[in-house]
């Protein structure tokens, strides 16, 4: 009788039971998205459900429920729980949604939790401490965040595996996650960790993989970290971690594979010792404050997969410095070289052409490195990424670049390149990124380059000596749909009506050249263009009419052509515009007021046309600056600020007074300023005869580039302390540049304010081609990035050591006495040697130079009182 009630007893026991975990299931079904788990039906038995597995001992009880990756929606039961001897719960990579249930803690039997890939959010619940089986625990990839329960050290002895990356935990680490002595891998990467890194850490010798990379993390690495032998893999990049790395440390790591501290202040020197790491596959120091010499023992890593030292402060000041280049052609598994950012100078050397065919990135790029590119590049044919970028590199791209057939990306601009452009570049038929401006570049554009399909930038902007017309096939290039840059060179002809076929283009610049003829109507069809730029050319007739096609546009500069006619109303219903620039032309007509209409047009420049008639007041017009519409001479009206005549009721007889009285003021004015200049230079003839004319020198000096670094040292930090003044584009500071005790004059130009980046590369453009004894002479520039990786440019210029003429005129301490007074005489000198750079700019220079802004303040004079 006994026997029979214990089978009945255990038989309900089942029973009771499986009804359980079928209902649990079903709860859990209940909470998924629609459509959800169709095949959970009883027409199966739940044992057989999909992703269901049961006990084989325990039989009707689910021990494992896996569902990874199969499309999940919605959110988690609260049921799960009822699972009681549920091993293994896998709903990784789906869309669930909501918090982690508190009925997990019942599961304690769990030993694998494995939520990674979801969208879900809230905390990690507390409950979890009870799941006291659990070994592996992977949330990676979701929205968690709040802190880390430090009772989930304590309780959870057997963990083995932590994985808690890219998510939203706050707080400190729990130091009591040191208290798992089994903890094999910790990944706590990407969420807002704050504080140090624990030190107990360190002691547990069965960790393998530590990885905090990417958040807050500060102080040193733990001393106690250097005694786990066991770790193959330490990642603490991207946090705020200072010191140094050990001398010893490749005698601490034996079997290290992964080494990542990049993105810290860690300081010091690169052990040698590194090289003893046998294993090492991956070395990450890049964006620390690292100096010295890279070790040329690097090159014993055979396994070495990755190395990146970019954006530190290492060095190469002779011809040892670079060894550890050649030493790396040893490393025959290397795919991704990174050097960029540093102070590496010298010729690059020519064995990298026998680095393994396996290499994939080099990156130099903002260095010093100078000589030519290697001819033999087109060794390396495994490269996807090819970055010689801001270095001193000349000679000319070599013919076998053509090689490299599986390149991606291309980055030659800021260098002193020459010759013709390869047209064996027109063999890279995976090339989607093309950067080649900013050298020496002669001769025509290769039309090869019609043969990148997958281009979709392409920058060959202000080589200056690009000449010939725009090869028809580059505008036929479907792909193109970032940029085409061909500004500032030499290009000539027409627009060819086929860059109406560059329907995905963004941006378009043609600035600068000497393109000529009229603009084709068939640009209306780039129909996403957002930015057009035509300006400092030649073209010629009126403004399209089709532009009102081109919707998006946001920028139109057709700044200095020969274009006539009336500015177009249908500029007006392209609402995205934001600025409109049409100064320098032939342009007639009234101002059309449906520019009014543009709400987010805030740059406007019609100054010099033949426009006339009143100027609107609204939108736009209501904040214009007198140089937006200056050298129209029959405007009038518009707002006050403007200083225009008013409108005249009878504009036939106000017109001609006005031009009577204009005529009259400005004979006036001549014969003033003739009279002035003739008795200036009466008397500067019989002063200064003996002194000879200066001659326009038409050689173009090529100018070396400073980097960053060099003028963030020589300006200590750009510090007030050696600003010497402000102006509407920038600063100038004084600087002392590392090679030369003689101070100079930086001016660091704002690229935050509208017209600055335009204002450098004008100036640029002038202080290139001019050579005069009253111009400052430009000694050389610097276009880079700066460490916050914005674009930075600044021109070095001599210093006048006796400051501008108008400190002379005006003493800032209102008590002129004969040491800051200036005498007749050198006042006379400094009015002749004004007129005698002016008349060079206006008579002598090809082409002629206006200055725009002459002002005492703009005068500087030299050690001698020369301006």
């Amino acid at each position: 009788m006994s026997l029979l009630w214990s089978l009945l007893v255990a038989a309900l026991t089942i029973s009771t039971a499986s009804a359980g975990d079928e209902a649990a299931l079903l709860a859990f079904k209940a909470r998924l998205g629609d459509g959800a788990m169709v095949s959970w039906n009883s027409s199966v038995h739940f044992c057989s459900w999909e992703g269901v597995m049961c006990s084989r001992r325990h039989q009707e009880r689910v021990v494992a429920l896996s569902l990874h990756g199969s499309a999940l929606t919605g959110e988690l039961s609260p049921a799960l729980g009822n699972l009681t001897f549920l091993r293994t719960l896998n709903l990784s990579s789906n869309g669930l949604h909501g918090e982690i249930p508190a009925s997990l803690g019942r599961l304690r039997r769990l030993r694998i939790l494995e939520l990674s890939d979801n969208l879900l959010s809230g905390t990690l619940p507390v409950n979890l401490s009870s799941c006291i089986s659990l070994t592996f625990m992977a949330l990676d990839n979701n929205k968690l965040g709040g802190r880390i329960p430090p009772v989930l050290g304590e309780r959870l002895t057997s963990l083995t595996r932590i994985w808690l990356l890219n998510n939203s935990f706050t707080g400190p680490i729990p130091a009591s996650l040191a208290n798992l002595s089994d903890l094999q891998y910790l990944v706590l990467s990407k969420n807002q960790f704050v504080g140090p890194i624990p030190e107990g850490f360190g002691s547990i010798q069965s960790m393998e993989y530590f990885f905090v990379t990417a958040n807050n993390l500060s102080g040193m690495i733990p001393p106690s970290f250097y005694n786990l032998s066991s770790l193959k893999g330490l990642g603490v990049g991207g946090n705020m971690l200072h010191g140094s790395i050990p001398d010893d440390i490749g005698n601490k790591f034996p079997i290290m594979q992964i080494l990542d501290l990049d993105t810290n202040q860690f300081t010091g020197t690169i052990p040698s010792s590194l090289s003893n790491i046998s294993h090492l596959t991956t070395l990450h120091l890049w964006g620390n404050r690292l100096t010295g010499y890279v070790p040329p023992t690097l090159g014993r890593l055979e396994a070495l997969e990755i190395l990146d030292l970019s954006a530190n402060m290492l060095e190469s000041y002779d011809s040892e410095g670079l060894q550890f280049i050649t030493s790396l052609a040893n490393c025959s598994q290397l795919r991704w070289l990174a050097l960029g950012s540093n102070y590496f100078e010298g010729q690059l050397p020519g064995s990298i052409v026998n680095f393994s065919r396996t290499l994939e990135k080099f990156w130099i790029v903002d260095n010093r490195i100078n000589g030519s590119i290697p001819q033999d590049i087109g060794n390396l044919v495994g490269l996807h990424l090819l970055t010689l970028a801001i270095n001193y590199m000349s000679g000319v791209i070599p013919e076998s670049i053509g090689k490299l057939e599986n390149l991606i990306e291309l980055q030659v601009y800021n260098n002193n390149l020459s010759g013709l452009l390869p047209s064996s570049l027109g063999n890279l038929s995976h090339l989607s990124r093309l950067y080649a401006d900013s050298n020496n570049l002669e001769g025509p554009i290769p039309a090869s380059l019609g043969k990148l399909k997958n281009i979709f930038v392409l920058d060959l902007a202000k080589n200056y000596r690009l000449n010939g017309s725009i090869p028809k096939d580059i505008f036929e290039l479907s792909s193109l749909s970032w940029y085409l840059d061909l500004s500032y060179n030499a290009l000539s002809g027409t627009l060819p009506s086929e860059v109406g076929s560059l329907t995905n283009l963004n941006t378009l610049t043609l600035s600068g050249n000497q393109l000529s003829g009229k603009i084709p109507e068939g640009i209306q069809n780039c129909i996403v263009m957002e930015w057009l730029s035509l300006d400092n050319n030649l073209f010629e007739g009126s403004i399209p009419q089709s532009l009102k096609n081109m919707k998006r546009l946001t920028v139109l500069n057709l700044t200095m052509n020969k274009l006539s006619g009336n500015i177009p109303d249908v500029l007006g219903s392209i609402r995205n515009l934001q600025e409109l620039y049409l100064a320098h032309n032939n342009l007639s007509g009234l101002i059309p007021t449906v520019l009014m209409n543009l709400t987010v047009l805030w740059g406007l420049d019609l100054s010099y046309n033949d426009l006339l008639g009143e100027v609107p007041k609204g939108g736009v017009f209501g904040n214009l600056t007198s140089k937006s519409v200056t050298g129209n001479k029959q405007l009038c009206g518009g707002i006050p600020q403007l200083h225009l005549v008013p409108c005249s009721t009878d504009p036939v007889r106000g017109s001609k007074t006005h031009k009577w009285k204009g005529l009259l003021i400005s004979l006036a004015a001549t014969g003033a300023i003739l009279l002035l200049i003739s008795v200036i230079v009466i008397i500067w003839k019989l002063k200064k005869r003996q002194k000879s004319q200066a001659q326009p020198i038409t050689t173009e000096e090529q100018f070396p580039r400073v980097s960053y670094q060099a003028l963030f040292r020589g300006t200590s930090e750009f510090s007030e302390s050696n600003l010497l003044g402000k102006g509407r584009y920038g600063a100038v500071y004084r600087c002392i540049l590392h090679d030369d005790d003689s101070p100079v004059a930086v001016k660091v130009f704002d690229l935050q304010q509208s017209g600055s980046s335009k204002s450098f590369e004008a100036e640029c453009e002038s202080l290139r081609r001019v050579r005069h004894r009253y111009l400052i002479k430009i000694i050389t520039c610097c276009s880079s990035i700066d460490p916050q990786g914005q674009d930075f440019k600044a021109l070095v210029l001599d210093l006048m050591p006796n400051g501008s003429l108008d400190g002379w005129l005006h003493p800032k301490e209102n008590m002129y006495t004969l040491n800051n007074t200036l005498s007749l005489s050198q006042r006379l000198d400094i009015a002749v040697q004004v007129v005698d750079a002016l008349d060079y700019l206006h008579n002598h220079c090809q082409p002629p130079i206006v200055h725009c802004d002459v002002k005492p303040g703009n005068i500087l004079l030299g050690e001698d009182m020369s301006a």
